[in-house]
């Protein structure tokens, strides 16, 4: 059963993921954000957290450590000290948003997952990583996935003109933090909403054939094409073509990947730069 999409004065939000990799530059998207809420978009921020994780992993000397799966998959091994700091630096990164936004006269209201219960996590209590050739279990992670994602919080927000910026962070039953995947965080809140479209910003100009040839790009696909692009996707991207199968599949009509390097950068994405991904295959019919 799809959501009932929210709408405020008569517009579907759109749910734009800003990347936290190294090297992001917010500037431009949140430049974008401000104008295109003049012309009465509702718009809903979720941001990443990498690299400032990183900084202060480095910073208190417990550096980041990867786990890679047996299927080739690499996440960030969230130690209990680890989730700490990526609750520190999650909040910083948000703060920033946030100041950024008001600064460019936008009332902004920074929270994160487990405000209003929006995301509701399970934690992977065991997980399978590969070290020096060998499968290990890993027990004292705190990533997790998302099960539930509730947008009364949101739609509260939404509804008094402003823009929630969300970080990556999901709650247990017990009311404990999880990290999780931003892309998958942002699909989740896409779907609760029934949002119109669900931007993801990137270092790259999109999905490519041939990575990192740009003139391999994919400009279109739709859903039933997934698996076909997974097996195009590499690294990060796979994640990102994960999240997009989840957005539209919880009833988000098409998903962008698009690059975040460029001028206006969301309001190109929504204007077909980058790779779109439809719900639904929409085949022209002649006249």
């Amino acid at each position: 059963m799809q959501p009932t999409p929210f709408t405020a004065q008569g517009v579907r939000p759109v749910v734009l993921k800003l990347g936290g990799a190294a090297g992001v530059d917010h500037g431009p998207a949140l430049d974008d954000v401000a104008a295109r809420l003049g012309q009465h978009d509702r718009i809903v921020i979720v941001h990443g957290g990498s690299d400032e994780t990183d900084r202060l992993s480095n910073a208190v000397g417990h550096p980041a450590r990867t786990l890679h799966s047996p299927g080739g998959h690499a996440s960030r091994h969230t130690d209990p000290r680890t989730l700490e700091l990526f609750v520190m630096a999650t909040a910083l990164v948000n703060r920033r948003i946030v100041g950024a936004l008001q600064a460019r006269g936008v009332d902004a209201v920074g929270l994160s997952g487990l405000d209003g219960a929006t995301l509701l996590g399970e934690r992977k209590r065991a997980i399978r990583a590969v070290e020096n050739g060998r499968v290990r279990i890993v027990r004292d992670d705190w990533s997790g996935r998302i099960r539930e994602a509730r947008s009364e919080f949101i739609e509260d927000i939404l509804a008094s003109a402003r823009v929630p910026v969300l970080a990556p962070l999901a709650m247990t039953e017990r009311g404990e933090p999880l990290n999780v995947d931003g892309d998958r965080a942002a699909a989740a809140i896409a779907g609760a909403l029934g949002a119109e479209a669900l931007v993801l910003l990137t270092g790259v100009p999109g999905l490519m054939r041939s990575f990192p040839d740009a003139d391999t790009l994919i400009h279109d696909a739709h859903l039933a094409e997934i698996e076909g692009l997974l097996e195009w996707a590499q690294g990060r991207m796979k994640r990102k073509i994960v999240a997009a199968r989840e957005a539209l599949e919880a009833g988000v009509d098409r998903v962008i990947i698009a690059a975040s390097n460029v001028e206006s950068p969301l309001s190109a994405a929504l204007a077909g730069n980058g790779t779109t991904i439809a719900r639904e295959c929409i085949t022209e019919v002649a006249r």
